[in-house]
């Protein structure tokens, strides 16, 4: 029974080197890939030379064990990138004896292996010294293994640790100074107290992506957000919990920022596309990219005189400290002027051989709704008619002009008030009438 057992555990095992040899195999590149490496020792499971590329990407391949430790410090001594998400791996143990035996790594990506309660060993976590680019999403990893991680990567600037659950920050002994980049996205932190803390453990962040999660303000002093964050120049919020101007005014406290993202928060859904934009650019005298979008030197004029005008009606006590900055710059402004936008008309005469109908004229129109408007008016035939718009002030000079074209608008012939429109009756020609005999 336990033989079985055995056997069976054995049959379950996929490694790091089997999926290797059969991915990169000469049968899947027949003509080379990367750099051409032989087996070095005899006995090894992989049998022919194999065609490497610097960036292994073994995804999704079940992966749960290293397999022989000679075989992956042969194979990938030029590997300077591993991809081994969506694997089985649940045992640092493992995970570390694979990275032992890359010598240049430089990222690595454990997103979604099963990691939640497995713990790494500080005396493990040295063989991730090289690692500059580090992702563990959806692995449910502890702080404490990820502060055990920073701890042992000196050079490590980039940090993933989106859909981990996390909903508070663990403080960590020791601060990881090298790290410039945290995407912490889809997680459900709430409180700023825990996001603060960021500020602590990675002194030199410039990039803080904290998307999709409920954070609910932005707290602290001026000076306690320059100590935090002296560094930060890009910080993403989008569908965050955000629901107070004054937290947009907070922003301008990190003393290096130049990048905000706060699309999808509370505080917007009022308000239109521009109206947003606006507000939020005139709020954020330094932020040269919103929302993705670059801001040139007009928009930030446009956004900060909308905001004089949104907000100079409303009473001396609700007004932003912001308010009082722009009058001091452009003073106070006058309303935007109304611009009717409805379709113009005028009042002519038609005239039809002795009758005279006055009619209110749409501009906007064409000729040929002229035509078909003229003909309902007078109720003449569907065919048959000409019209010619006599200008009263010219006609002397100029005489009528026939209105030829039905997709050319009226307001193009330039048509006053006590203009006159000429309808007459379309004479067949005498060749016409002929070829019809």
């Amino acid at each position: 029974m336990d033989t079985m057992e055995t056997s069976s555990d054995e049959e379950e095992s996929r490694t790091f080197v089997q999926v290797l040899s059969e991915k990169y195999s000469p049968e899947n590149f027949p003509y080379g890939q990367g750099v051409m490496v032989m087996p070095s020792l005899p006995g090894s499971p992989v049998k022919d030379r194999l065609y490497l590329p610097c960036s292994l990407v073994l995804s999704g391949s079940g992966i749960n064990k290293a397999g022989d430790r000679s075989d992956i410090a042969a194979f990938c001594v030029h590997v300077a990138e591993l991809d081994l998400s969506q694997n089985q791996l649940k045992d640092w143990e493992e995970i570390c004896a694979i990275v032992s035996n890359i010598p240049h790594l430089d990222f690595l990506n454990l997103s979604m292996n099963p990691l939640m309660g497995v713990q790494l060993e500080p005396c493990m976590a040295e063989v991730f010294s090289r690692v500059r680019q580090l992702v563990l999403i959806n692995t449910h990893i502890s702080w404490d293994t990820v502060h055990t991680l920073t701890k042992h990567t000196p050079e490590l600037e980039e940090l993933f640790l989106c859909l981990n659950g996390f909903n508070t920050v663990s403080e960590s002994q020791t601060s990881c100074p090298s790290l410039r980049l945290l995407q912490i996205t889809d997680n459900q932190l709430q409180e700023w107290k825990e996001v603060r803390k960021f500020g602590q453990i990675y002194p030199s962040l410039n990039t803080l992506v904290l998307a999709n999660n409920s954070v609910d303000c932005v707290g602290d002093s001026p000076e306690t957000l320059q100590r935090l964050f002296p560094n930060l120049r890009s910080i993403n919020l989008n569908n965050s919990g955000l629901s107070k101007w004054t937290d947009i005014e907070r922003l301008n406290f990190f003393p290096k920022l130049k990048e905000v993202k706060v699309k999808g928060i509370p505080l917007l859904k009022t308000y239109t596309d521009q109206e947003r934009c606006s507000l939020l650019l005139a709020q954020l005298p330094s932020v040269v990219l919103l929302n993705g979008s670059t801001v040139s030197h007009g928009d930030r004029e446009d956004a900060e005189r909308f905001f004089i005008r949104h907000y100079q009606d409303c009473p001396k006590q609700e007004l932003p400290e912001r308010y009082h900055v722009l009058v001091s710059k452009y003073g106070r402004l006058a309303p935007l002027a109304e611009v009717d936008l409805s379709p113009r008309s005028t009042m002519v005469d038609i005239r039809w051989g002795e009758k005279v109908e006055a009619m209110s004229l749409h501009l906007e129109q064409t000729v040929a709704e002229l035509r078909k408007h003229i003909r309902a008016l007078l109720q003449l035939p569907h065919h048959g008619i000409r019209l010619f718009y006599i200008n009263r002030e010219m006609c002397s000079v100029l005489g009528p002009e026939e209105l030829k074209c039905g997709t050319r608008a009226l307001h193009s012939y330039r048509i006053q008030d006590g203009d006159e429109i000429l309808v007459v009756p379309k004479v067949k020609s005498r060749s016409s009438s002929s070829s019809g005999l």
